[in-house]
């Protein structure tokens, strides 16, 4: 039974702890710094719930040269403290443009992005290296704050009926600690 409570502790601690995944400051966006082999031409900033996000960026005229081709990986966070697995999204392609676009959901706290970079010999580069661009919401949560045009002031978003973040993960801890609660007994009277 320690095991498994060590289990359930790991994933308490994983699903209430706040959105530590964003890089920069809360509600910074994270842009590029002029160093990548790519433009932004336009990017929607903040993103807005169930609104569409679009980027577009222009590969530079040296790597559309030398055959560098990009892919353009997303993903979306939400308010609490969740993030979807990275998206490598089908980008609409016209000579170096390279245009994605999504919706995020309801209740998110920012899209991460990427450009996957492969030259002419096959070897792949992230840019930024490590880590990502960032777009913050509207109206987004993290380690006990609100913030965004659309937060109010005594805390959630305006417009938006799920104001509590974290208690989607609650629940769900609660249901697994249960679950497993339940076969620890089931095993325990079989012995």
């Amino acid at each position: 039974m320690g095991r498994k409570s060590l289990i359930v502790s790991v994933l308490v601690l994983i699903m209430l702890s706040p959105n530590s995944f964003a890089a920069g400051d809360a509600g910074v966006d994270v842009n590029p710094e002029g160093d990548e082999p790519f433009t932004v031409i336009e990017r929607t900033t903040p993103s807005v719930d169930k609104e569409t996000w679009s980027l577009t960026i222009e590969m530079s005229q040296e790597a559309h040269d030398n055959g560098t081709t990009f892919k353009i990986v997303t993903q979306i966070c939400t308010n609490d403290g969740v993030c979807d697995p990275p998206v490598t999204m089908d980008a609409e392609i016209t000579d170096r443009l390279h245009t994605v676009s999504l919706s995020p959901p309801s209740d998110h706290s920012y899209v991460n992005w990427r450009v996957k970079a492969t030259d002419a010999d096959g070897n792949n580069t992230n840019h930024p290296h490590g880590d990502w661009f960032t777009t913050w919401s509207s109206c987004w949560y993290t380690e006990g704050t609100w913030g965004g045009v659309d937060a109010l002031s005594d805390g959630g978003c305006a417009d938006n009926s799920e104001e509590t973040p974290g208690f989607t993960a609650i629940i769900a801890v609660a249901a697994t600690t249960l679950a497993i609660a339940a076969v620890s007994r089931r095993k325990s009277y079989q012995k």
